[in-house]
């Protein structure tokens, strides 16, 4: 995040209700926020979750305690909005924690080998071939990037990807 101890003062005297040094906070902080915020929520949510998140910091700025807790923080309140609202525009929350204890508890071991392997045999060849090479040969994502031939980025986003069809077909 873009606020580093030279900008100790400037968090100071936003604690202390200056509206320019609050302003200016806010400011450094909205494109980290909006780079999270990218990658936790949909596409449609992203203005409004960067948006709520800096109000939220600019009514608790003066509760915070110490610069280091700021980004992972914030960071928190963007991703806890992100889930909110895609709960809100799908009715469907993907990190439901009861629906998935409730189908891992309906399943047998051997049937739970059995549904992987079928979610695996269900996606196209390039997000099972990631899935298998990330999570069975446990190759890191630059070392998937250089066998696949593609960047890391793209290694990154395949991966997730192929997890979020998966998990779709498991828990769908």
């Amino acid at each position: 995040m873009k606020v580093a101890e030279q900008h100790l003062p400037l968090l100071q005297q936003a604690q202390t209700g200056d509206p320019a040094a609050l302003a200016e906070i806010l400011r450094l902080c909205q494109p980290d926020i909006r780079r999270y915020a990218k990658r936790h929520c949909l596409v449609s949510d992203i203005d409004d979750a960067v948006q709520e998140a800096l109000l939220i910091l600019s009514r608790h700025i003066g509760s915070l305690r110490a610069l280091a807790a700021l980004s992972g923080w914030l960071f928190r309140v963007v991703e806890r909005e992100c889930r909110r609202l895609g709960r809100k525009a799908l009715r469907f929350d993907p990190y439901d924690e009861e629906k998935l204890d409730h189908w891992l508890g309906s399943h047998s071991r051997e049937g739970l080998r059995m549904e992987l392997a079928s979610a695996l045999e269900s996606l196209p060849a390039d997000y099972r071939q990631i899935i298998l090479l990330r999570d069975f040969e446990e190759l890191t994502v630059r070392e998937l990037a250089e066998r696949l031939g593609i960047s890391q980025a793209a290694a990154k986003s395949r991966l997730h990807r192929a997890r979020t069809m998966a998990r779709e077909y498991l828990l769908g």
